[in-house]
Protein backbone atom coordinates (compact mmCIF):
# COMPACT_ATOMS: atom_id res chain seq x y z
CA UNK A 1 0.00 0.00 0.00
CA UNK A 2 0.94 3.57 -0.66
CA UNK A 3 2.00 5.36 2.36
CA UNK A 4 -0.82 7.69 2.30
CA UNK A 5 -3.32 4.53 2.01
CA UNK A 6 -1.72 3.24 5.08
CA UNK A 7 -2.07 6.45 7.16
CA UNK A 8 -5.94 6.70 5.80
CA UNK A 9 -6.30 2.30 6.93
CA UNK A 10 -4.47 3.66 10.26
CA UNK A 11 -6.97 6.69 10.75
CA UNK A 12 -10.07 3.81 10.16
CA UNK A 13 -8.98 1.62 12.31
CA UNK A 14 -8.76 4.30 15.48
CA UNK A 15 -11.72 5.86 14.52
CA UNK A 16 -13.13 2.27 14.81
CA UNK A 17 -11.25 0.48 17.35
CA UNK A 18 -10.08 2.76 19.79
CA UNK A 19 -9.01 2.03 22.82
CA UNK A 20 -9.71 -2.01 21.69
CA UNK A 21 -12.72 -4.07 20.42
CA UNK A 22 -13.97 -5.11 24.01
CA UNK A 23 -16.21 -7.21 22.73
CA UNK A 24 -13.75 -9.49 20.81
CA UNK A 25 -11.88 -9.44 23.75
CA UNK A 26 -14.38 -10.32 25.74
CA UNK A 27 -15.23 -13.27 23.82
CA UNK A 28 -12.28 -14.83 21.66
CA UNK A 29 -9.12 -16.20 22.80
CA UNK A 30 -5.68 -14.28 21.40
CA UNK A 31 -4.37 -17.63 20.17
CA UNK A 32 -7.86 -18.68 17.84
CA UNK A 33 -7.71 -18.48 14.46
CA UNK A 34 -9.93 -18.58 11.85
CA UNK A 35 -10.78 -17.79 8.17
CA UNK A 36 -13.07 -15.25 7.08
CA UNK A 37 -14.64 -15.51 3.28
CA UNK A 38 -16.42 -12.02 2.15
CA UNK A 39 -19.40 -12.23 -0.12
CA UNK A 40 -20.94 -9.71 -2.13
CA UNK A 41 -24.46 -9.97 -1.46
CA UNK A 42 -25.79 -7.82 -4.76
CA UNK A 43 -24.46 -7.73 -8.23
CA UNK A 44 -22.20 -5.71 -9.27
CA UNK A 45 -18.68 -4.84 -9.83
CA UNK A 46 -15.96 -5.28 -7.20
CA UNK A 47 -13.30 -2.47 -6.18
CA UNK A 48 -10.79 -2.25 -3.76
CA UNK A 49 -9.62 -5.83 -2.50
CA UNK A 50 -6.18 -4.32 -1.77
CA UNK A 51 -7.37 -1.86 0.83
CA UNK A 52 -9.36 -4.74 2.32
CA UNK A 53 -6.90 -7.17 2.48
CA UNK A 54 -4.48 -4.19 4.41
CA UNK A 55 -7.06 -3.62 7.22
CA UNK A 56 -6.60 -7.29 8.22
CA UNK A 57 -3.18 -7.15 7.32
CA UNK A 58 -2.25 -4.52 9.81
CA UNK A 59 -4.08 -6.15 12.49
CA UNK A 60 -2.13 -9.52 11.73
CA UNK A 61 0.79 -9.34 9.65
CA UNK A 62 0.66 -13.09 9.23
CA UNK A 63 -2.61 -13.19 7.69
CA UNK A 64 -2.45 -14.66 4.34
CA UNK A 65 -5.27 -13.38 1.91
CA UNK A 66 -6.48 -14.85 -1.48
CA UNK A 67 -8.72 -13.01 -3.71
CA UNK A 68 -11.60 -15.64 -4.83
CA UNK A 69 -12.84 -13.14 -7.59
CA UNK A 70 -11.23 -10.02 -9.97
CA UNK A 71 -11.99 -6.37 -9.46
CA UNK A 72 -13.05 -4.62 -12.88
CA UNK A 73 -16.15 -7.33 -13.81
CA UNK A 74 -19.64 -7.64 -13.25
CA UNK A 75 -20.89 -10.53 -11.00
CA UNK A 76 -23.88 -11.55 -9.38
CA UNK A 77 -25.14 -12.10 -5.94
CA UNK A 78 -23.44 -14.60 -4.24
CA UNK A 79 -20.38 -14.64 -5.37
CA UNK A 80 -16.99 -15.02 -2.70
CA UNK A 81 -14.87 -12.07 -3.02
CA UNK A 82 -11.82 -12.65 -0.74
CA UNK A 83 -10.79 -15.32 2.15
CA UNK A 84 -8.84 -14.42 4.77
CA UNK A 85 -7.32 -16.52 7.24
CA UNK A 86 -5.64 -15.09 10.37
CA UNK A 87 -6.07 -14.34 13.81
CA UNK A 88 -9.73 -14.64 15.06
CA UNK A 89 -9.64 -11.08 16.72
CA UNK A 90 -7.59 -9.55 14.10
CA UNK A 91 -10.48 -10.64 11.53
CA UNK A 92 -13.17 -9.64 13.53
CA UNK A 93 -11.84 -6.42 14.60
CA UNK A 94 -11.18 -5.68 10.91
CA UNK A 95 -13.98 -6.45 9.65
CA UNK A 96 -16.51 -3.69 9.17
CA UNK A 97 -13.25 -1.55 8.33
CA UNK A 98 -12.54 -3.59 5.41
CA UNK A 99 -16.36 -4.08 4.17
CA UNK A 100 -16.76 0.05 4.35
CA UNK A 101 -13.64 0.31 2.45
CA UNK A 102 -14.86 -2.95 0.00
CA UNK A 103 -18.42 -1.25 -0.09
CA UNK A 104 -17.50 2.04 -0.82
CA UNK A 105 -15.39 0.97 -3.89
CA UNK A 106 -17.41 -1.51 -5.22
CA UNK A 107 -20.69 0.48 -4.76
CA UNK A 108 -18.58 3.84 -7.10
CA UNK A 109 -17.38 0.73 -9.33
CA UNK A 110 -21.25 -0.70 -10.17
CA UNK A 111 -22.94 2.76 -10.74
CA UNK A 112 -20.35 3.38 -13.18
CA UNK A 113 -20.69 0.03 -14.67
CA UNK A 114 -24.50 0.69 -14.82
CA UNK A 115 -24.09 3.78 -16.44
CA UNK A 116 -21.02 2.58 -19.39
CA UNK A 117 -23.26 -0.42 -19.78
CA UNK A 118 -26.26 1.40 -20.70
CA UNK A 119 -24.29 4.29 -22.62
CA UNK A 120 -23.15 1.39 -24.80
CA UNK A 121 -25.76 -0.59 -25.12
CA UNK A 122 -27.73 2.39 -26.31
CA UNK A 123 -24.67 3.13 -29.24
CA UNK A 124 -23.83 6.14 -27.50
CA UNK A 125 -20.19 7.85 -28.42
CA UNK A 126 -19.46 9.32 -25.40
CA UNK A 127 -16.84 8.55 -22.46
CA UNK A 128 -18.09 8.68 -19.32
CA UNK A 129 -15.57 10.92 -16.79
CA UNK A 130 -15.53 10.97 -13.44
CA UNK A 131 -14.98 14.67 -11.20
CA UNK A 132 -13.75 15.63 -8.33
CA UNK A 133 -16.70 15.49 -6.22
CA UNK A 134 -14.95 12.73 -4.20
CA UNK A 135 -14.64 11.83 -0.38
CA UNK A 136 -12.22 13.44 0.86
CA UNK A 137 -9.41 11.31 1.60
CA UNK A 138 -10.67 8.57 -1.02
CA UNK A 139 -10.41 10.49 -3.90
CA UNK A 140 -7.23 7.72 -5.65
CA UNK A 141 -9.43 4.43 -4.62
CA UNK A 142 -12.37 6.00 -5.63
CA UNK A 143 -10.52 7.16 -9.34
CA UNK A 144 -9.98 3.86 -9.16
CA UNK A 145 -13.11 2.17 -8.99
CA UNK A 146 -14.27 4.18 -11.58
CA UNK A 147 -11.81 3.09 -13.42
CA UNK A 148 -12.89 -0.31 -12.36
CA UNK A 149 -16.64 0.06 -13.42
CA UNK A 150 -15.29 1.05 -16.92
CA UNK A 151 -15.45 4.45 -16.78
CA UNK A 152 -12.42 7.12 -17.45
CA UNK A 153 -10.62 9.22 -15.05
CA UNK A 154 -10.72 13.04 -15.40
CA UNK A 155 -7.77 14.97 -13.24
CA UNK A 156 -6.79 13.72 -10.12
CA UNK A 157 -6.48 17.19 -8.71
CA UNK A 158 -5.97 21.02 -9.28
CA UNK A 159 -2.50 20.24 -10.38
CA UNK A 160 -2.52 17.71 -13.29
CA UNK A 161 -4.82 19.69 -15.90
CA UNK A 162 -5.98 23.01 -16.46
CA UNK A 163 -9.99 23.66 -16.45
CA UNK A 164 -10.86 26.98 -16.96
CA UNK A 165 -14.21 27.92 -15.16
CA UNK A 166 -16.46 30.66 -15.41
CA UNK A 167 -14.94 32.45 -12.58
CA UNK A 168 -11.25 32.07 -13.94
CA UNK A 169 -12.42 33.18 -17.23
CA UNK A 170 -13.81 36.62 -15.32
CA UNK A 171 -10.83 37.46 -13.15
CA UNK A 172 -8.47 36.87 -16.58
CA UNK A 173 -10.82 39.56 -18.65
CA UNK A 174 -12.63 36.69 -20.77
CA UNK A 175 -12.65 33.41 -22.25
CA UNK A 176 -9.87 33.46 -24.73
CA UNK A 177 -7.55 35.63 -22.51
CA UNK A 178 -8.02 32.98 -20.07
CA UNK A 179 -7.17 30.71 -22.95
CA UNK A 180 -3.76 32.31 -24.23
CA UNK A 181 -2.82 33.19 -21.01
CA UNK A 182 -2.78 29.34 -19.28
CA UNK A 183 -1.53 27.91 -22.93
CA UNK A 184 1.69 30.30 -22.62
CA UNK A 185 2.31 29.73 -18.85
CA UNK A 186 1.62 25.67 -18.39
CA UNK A 187 1.73 24.47 -22.43
CA UNK A 188 2.52 20.80 -20.87
CA UNK A 189 -0.70 20.43 -19.38
CA UNK A 190 -4.28 18.96 -20.97
CA UNK A 191 -6.31 22.18 -21.09
CA UNK A 192 -10.27 22.57 -20.98
CA UNK A 193 -12.65 25.75 -20.83
CA UNK A 194 -16.17 26.46 -20.13
CA UNK A 195 -18.06 27.83 -22.39
CA UNK A 196 -21.73 29.46 -21.76
CA UNK A 197 -22.84 30.36 -25.67
CA UNK A 198 -21.66 30.99 -28.52
CA UNK A 199 -19.68 34.05 -28.28
CA UNK A 200 -17.34 32.56 -25.56
CA UNK A 201 -17.56 29.11 -27.80
CA UNK A 202 -15.51 31.16 -30.83
CA UNK A 203 -13.13 33.38 -28.40
CA UNK A 204 -12.11 29.91 -26.96
CA UNK A 205 -11.49 28.55 -30.12
CA UNK A 206 -9.70 31.67 -31.70
CA UNK A 207 -7.57 30.95 -28.61
CA UNK A 208 -6.30 27.35 -29.44
CA UNK A 209 -8.54 25.55 -26.85
CA UNK A 210 -8.23 22.01 -27.51
CA UNK A 211 -11.59 20.97 -25.35
CA UNK A 212 -14.43 22.63 -24.01
CA UNK A 213 -16.91 22.59 -21.11
CA UNK A 214 -20.31 22.77 -21.88
CA UNK A 215 -21.51 23.32 -18.33
CA UNK A 216 -25.28 22.94 -17.77
CA UNK A 217 -26.53 23.48 -21.20
CA UNK A 218 -29.49 21.61 -22.18
CA UNK A 219 -29.19 18.53 -25.54
CA UNK A 220 -30.38 21.13 -27.88
CA UNK A 221 -27.99 23.85 -26.87
CA UNK A 222 -25.28 21.23 -26.97
CA UNK A 223 -26.41 19.76 -29.82
CA UNK A 224 -25.94 23.55 -31.72
CA UNK A 225 -22.25 23.22 -29.71
CA UNK A 226 -21.40 20.66 -31.22
CA UNK A 227 -22.41 22.02 -34.85
CA UNK A 228 -20.64 25.20 -34.24
CA UNK A 229 -17.43 23.53 -33.17
CA UNK A 230 -17.71 21.11 -36.34
CA UNK A 231 -15.04 18.82 -34.72
CA UNK A 232 -12.20 22.04 -34.04
CA UNK A 233 -11.82 20.93 -30.10
CA UNK A 234 -13.38 18.41 -28.05
CA UNK A 235 -16.41 18.70 -26.42
CA UNK A 236 -17.52 17.87 -22.76
CA UNK A 237 -21.07 18.07 -21.40
CA UNK A 238 -21.68 18.60 -17.70
CA UNK A 239 -23.32 19.41 -14.69
CA UNK A 240 -25.96 17.62 -13.04
CA UNK A 241 -25.70 14.41 -15.27
CA UNK A 242 -27.26 11.90 -13.30
CA UNK A 243 -28.18 8.12 -14.19
CA UNK A 244 -31.58 9.42 -15.30
CA UNK A 245 -30.59 11.89 -17.96
CA UNK A 246 -27.06 10.55 -18.68
CA UNK A 247 -27.97 8.77 -22.30
CA UNK A 248 -29.60 11.74 -23.05
CA UNK A 249 -26.25 13.73 -23.37
CA UNK A 250 -23.83 10.60 -24.13
CA UNK A 251 -25.65 9.70 -27.38
CA UNK A 252 -25.13 13.22 -28.90
CA UNK A 253 -22.88 12.94 -31.79
CA UNK A 254 -20.20 14.63 -31.95
CA UNK A 255 -19.69 14.98 -27.98
CA UNK A 256 -16.78 13.07 -26.43
CA UNK A 257 -17.26 12.75 -22.70
CA UNK A 258 -19.89 13.05 -20.24
CA UNK A 259 -18.89 14.24 -17.09
CA UNK A 260 -20.70 12.58 -14.16
CA UNK A 261 -20.13 13.68 -10.29
CA UNK A 262 -22.74 11.10 -9.20
CA UNK A 263 -20.46 8.38 -9.56
CA UNK A 264 -19.47 8.90 -6.40
CA UNK A 265 -20.79 11.20 -4.35
CA UNK A 266 -24.18 9.45 -5.05
CA UNK A 267 -23.18 5.74 -5.28
CA UNK A 268 -24.58 3.87 -2.95
CA UNK A 269 -22.51 1.12 -1.41
CA UNK A 270 -22.46 -2.00 -2.90
CA UNK A 271 -24.31 -5.39 0.00
CA UNK A 272 -21.09 -7.79 1.33
CA UNK A 273 -20.73 -9.91 4.06
CA UNK A 274 -18.31 -11.87 6.49
CA UNK A 275 -18.70 -15.31 7.66
CA UNK A 276 -16.10 -16.38 10.07
CA UNK A 277 -15.15 -20.36 10.22
CA UNK A 278 -12.74 -21.08 13.29
CA UNK A 279 -9.43 -23.10 12.28
CA UNK A 280 -7.39 -25.35 14.80
CA UNK A 281 -5.00 -23.46 16.89
CA UNK A 282 -1.34 -23.60 15.84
Amino acid sequence: MEPAIDELIERALAEDVGAGDVTTEATVDASARARATITQKAPGVISGLDVAAAVFRRLDPDATVERLGPEGEWREAGAPVLRVEGSARALLTGERTALNFLGRLSGVATATARVVRAVADAGGPAKILDTRKTTPGLRRLEKRAVADGGGVNHRAGLYDFILIKDNHSAAAGGVGEAVRRARERRPDLPLAVEVRDSAEIDAALEAGAPRLLLDNMSPGEIAAAVAQVGGRAELEASGGVDADTVLVYATIEGLHYVSMGALTHSAPGLDLSMALEALPAK
